[in-house]
């Protein structure tokens, strides 16, 4: 069985906040937990309704160090037994299905003041909810809508709306600068509570 150790309580709390909001959004959400290569650091996974992955880093380490668990059973694990031992329940890797972004590579491209994502975040939600699709989901072209590009590092980078969607729905935004860092492949938003992360590119599809 995996198991999971939080020495510190904050942190724990932290990883609770974390997975509750991932839990709100999608209830059958399932959580990657991934020892970092060097300090004991775990990074949190999931993936969002808004065809994003989100993650937040917190103190601590998982046995086995790569594994996936249901964000109910980690919730009510991390919420039951106060101590730094946790069950974060058994294990479901193969009901994740996305691929994680390389640890390496990042290039820095932009600060934004996090008022101002929080706005454009704002104005998107209002926007959803006049143009909410038969299943109350905002439409494919409004999440891909390129709400502002930026420029760092010989990178330009659009980013779509569907990553404010994913730094509002997670709790993430809190008026700290959000900063935007990016590879060839990838881009990244990091807030003051949790980092947005998603392909800059469509995956082509493999021909057989």
């Amino acid at each position: 069985m995996p198991e999971l150790v939080l020495a510190d309580p904050a942190e724990r709390d932290d990883l609770g906040a974390f997975v509750a909001r991932a839990v709100r959004l999608d209830a059958q959400a399932v959580v990657r937990l991934r020892n970092r290569a060097s300090g004991d650091l775990v990074d949190a996974w999931v993936a969002t309704p808004f065809d994003t992955l989100a993650t937040r880093t917190v103190a601590g380490r998982v046995t086995p160090g790569d594994v996936t668990v249901s964000g109910n059973d980690l919730l009510t694990g991390l919420a039951v037994v106060r101590s730094e031992t946790v069950d974060p329940g058994p294990a479901r890797d193969m009901m994740w299905r996305s691929a994680l972004p390389p640890s390496a590579g990042w290039l820095p491209v932009d600060r934004l003041p996090g008022n101002v994502v929080s706005e454009l975040a704002e104005k998107g939600v209002e926007v959803a909810r006049e143009n909410a699709g038969p299943r109350g989901t905002p439409p494919a072209s409004l999440l891909d809508q390129t709400v502002i590009t930026v420029s760092g590092s010989g990178l330009d980078v659009k980013v779509p709306m569907r990553c404010l969607f994913a730094l509002s729905g997670m709790g993430f935004l809190g008026g700290d600068d959000v900063r935007i860092t990016a590879t060839d492949s990838w881009l990244r938003i990091d807030a003051r509570f949790g980092a947005v992360v998603r392909r800059r590119h469509s995956m082509l599809p493999l021909l057989v």
